[in-house]
């Protein structure tokens, strides 16, 4: 007979994989959509444009998102600007060999969104996500001149696209992401230790090394805190805000 966790959504490792390549930004809302308290901000609110406006402040976010999309179709207004997004404005004294806006030659598939103070373009492709803030006035072939917070590195001259497009083999920490926020929806869910360890892991080690003081329950025991503790907060450094004043999310005290 198959256990009903089997058939649960967290179950299947497959459906995280679009896990492995996110960036900090995306791996911040994926945390953040999963905390219950945003999720009923965004049940009470979002269709009330202040409160909606409020609530969005309270989490990082210039406006509210929906929970119920992922990364790969979810957009958040992350406030303020993050390091990782390029700030493109019109060059209004280009040199002859100017770097021109190429929109159409952006590698990968490319989104277009307000973010509630200005227009945005992602730009994804396998392994990699470029993110820019398009001051007004910039047209597509227009001379441009790049603006990135310290530590962002501006696209290449142009935005000529990879000569190949390859996917990169997962990252160690990309693995932990994967398999932290597997856990976190297997504990939100209400599974045990020990279920979430089979749905990570698999049956058979943990028939082999289930043991109380073993490494492989340690191993899944810091994964689950790990989850709880970006969701509830450190979802916050991986998207550059600052950290939570003491006392603001009274609500966010963790539960028994």
């Amino acid at each position: 007979m198959v256990s009903p966790h089997h058939l649960a959504h967290w179950y299947p490792t497959a459906a995280y994989l679009y896990i492995l390549w996110l960036d900090t930004l995306a791996l911040a809302w994926e945390y953040l959509r999963r905390h219950p308290d945003y999720r009923l901000d965004w049940l009470r609110h979002h269709r009330r444009s202040q409160a909606a406006q409020h609530a969005a402040h309270r989490w990082g976010l210039r406006l509210l998102e929906d929970p119920a999309l992922d990364a790969r179709d979810a957009h958040p207004a992350w406030q303020p600007g993050h390091a990782a997004v390029v700030q493109l404005h019109p060059d209004t004294d280009p040199p002859p060999d100017a770097a021109a806006f190429a929109f159409w030659s952006l590698p990968g598939h490319r989104q277009l969104l307000h973010d509630g103070k200005g227009l945005a373009l992602i730009a994804r492709s396998p392994g990699r996500c470029l993110r820019f803030a398009l001051a007004p006035g910039l047209e597509d072939g227009m001379a441009v001149a790049y603006a990135h917070r310290g530590g962002a590195i501006p696209p290449a001259r142009g935005h000529a696209p990879n000569a190949a497009q390859t996917r990169p083999r997962p990252t160690p920490a990309a693995l932990l992401e994967l398999h932290t926020l597997q856990a976190l929806d297997a504990t939100l869910a209400g599974a045990s230790l020990r279920e979430v360890a089979e749905g990570l892991f698999g049956t058979d080690a943990v028939a082999a090394d289930w043991h109380a003081d073993g490494d492989l329950r340690a191993r899944v025991r810091r994964l689950v805190r790990r989850g709880d503790a970006l969701m509830r907060d450190g979802y916050r450094h991986l998207a550059q805000l600052p950290p939570l004043e003491k006392g603001r999310f009274d609500g966010d005290v963790k539960r028994p």
